[in-house]
């Protein structure tokens, strides 16, 4: 180690070597500077996402295995009830639906919605311009930012409904195609903004509403969805639900209902991270030609270490140790570097999507320790390589 320790830090005769040895430093500084913010930049993009999911969707969403709705009567709300980890559940209706406003017309969902909905899920909350559904407006919708859009959808416009249509079940529309939708004509009284997924797919509506349009009695509805108390026993709760309500229903967690999402996630995530670390080796060969540079320099020294009883697996190690060392300090400012950075940005802002809108990034512990390992690794098998190149024939 103290051999190892002068040959990196001692300044060479030659000053090629330590050029090439400084150039190999930064390499391993830049690497891993990048390497960190992407890991940041993606934990960032990860919550900022993940936070859209918790404002529009529920904990657990209960609903029938077969068919599109079920009965909701007493012994149903008895079972929830007793659960102690449930804190709110609301009941809801979700259909396909066609919209049209002023010859204007749009395909998107229509979900009917009770006043326990905002306990469970907090979408009042994107409300931008109007109001969220009250009993104040009986016949009262709230759509989404892209439907307004698409619609020319303005609040308050007692001129004109925004009307919705379903198809009729059963086959009399093949007689008679004039009677073949149920219709409802609604008040926009309110445009929410989430995502421009969420922005163009849901229309709210009541549940009464939505019963009507679909012609389902007034028990019968398509979901329960559910805020549970405390998170870490969800896994419990969903055991207790299922073995009380049986095969006939599934239970999902918002993970299960934004699986494809949450899949694509993790996959950016990695694939950014391989891509990265591919770019660390490329740079890590600046390490491995210092190395190579620094033995050829030392050859003197190597014999003289040799014929004074080192071994060649001894002399083989001075150098591994050098290139971890050299690893090791690059990774510690690029790692100090990346820290102060990521800190920085959360705390000022410095880059923007929008001009309201920061670009998020997240400081993790993973991210740290996933970014230590990883150079770490990269360098000693560098180091290795290199020190490979230290034969019998040279030393002696």
């Amino acid at each position: 180690m103290y051999i190892a320790k002068r040959y990196l830090f001692s300044k060479s005769s030659n000053n090629t070597i330590n050029i090439i040895t400084l150039i190999a430093g930064i390499g391993v500084v830049i690497g891993t500077l990048a390497l960190f913010i992407v890991l940041s930049g993606f934990s960032g993009l990860r919550e900022f996402s993940i936070g859209f999911l918790n404002t529009s969707d529920p904990d657990i969403k209960i609903s029938a295995s077969k068919g599109k709705s079920f009965f909701y009567d007493s012994s149903f709300e008895e079972k929830l009830n007793l659960e102690k980890d449930i804190e709110s559940f609301t009941k809801v209706i979700e259909e396909r639906a066609f919209f049209e406003f002023h010859n204007k017309t749009h395909i998107a969902f229509i979900k009917g919605v009770d006043t326990n909905y905002t306990k469970v899920t907090k979408i009042d909350t994107t409300v931008y311009v109007g109001t969220w559904l009250t009993s104040e407006y009986s016949a009262g919708a709230v759509v989404g930012n892209g439907i307004s859009n698409l619609l020319s959808i303005g609040v308050f416009d007692f001129l004109e409904p925004l009307k919705i249509y379903v198809p009729k079940p059963g086959n009399d529309y093949i007689i008679n195609p004039k009677n073949a939708f149920n219709t409802i004509h609604t008040q926009p009284i309110g445009v929410f903004a989430l995502t421009d997924e969420i922005d163009t797919k849901f229309t709210f509506v009541s549940l009464e509403n939505a019963q009507e349009l679909l012609s389902y009695e007034s028990n019968q509805i398509s979901a329960i969805e559910i805020k549970v108390s405390n998170i870490g026993n969800k896994e419990s709760l969903i055991n207790n639900l299922q073995s009380k309500f049986g095969s006939s229903f599934k239970i999902e967690t918002r993970e299960q209902l934004n699986a494809v999402f949450y899949k694509m996630l993790n996959t950016e995530n990695l694939v950014s991270y391989l891509i990265f670390t591919l770019i660390l080796i490329i740079a890590l060969f600046n390490v491995i030609g210092a190395i190579i540079m620094m033995i050829l320099d030392k050859r003197e020294n190597l014999r003289t270490l040799y014929n004074l009883g080192a071994t060649l697996k001894e002399i083989k190690h001075i150098f591994v140790l050098q290139g971890f060392l050299l690893t090791l300090i690059g990774l510690f400012i690029g790692l100090t570097i990346g820290i102060i950075l990521v800190y920085l940005q959360n705390q000022f802002h410095f880059f923007m999507i929008t001009p309201h809108l920061p670009y998020p990034v997240k400081l993790t512990q993973m991210n740290i320790i996933t970014v230590i390992i990883t150079i770490l690794f990269l360098g000693y098998f560098a180091s290795k390589i290199a020190s490979s190149s230290i034969s019998k024939k040279m030393v002696e």
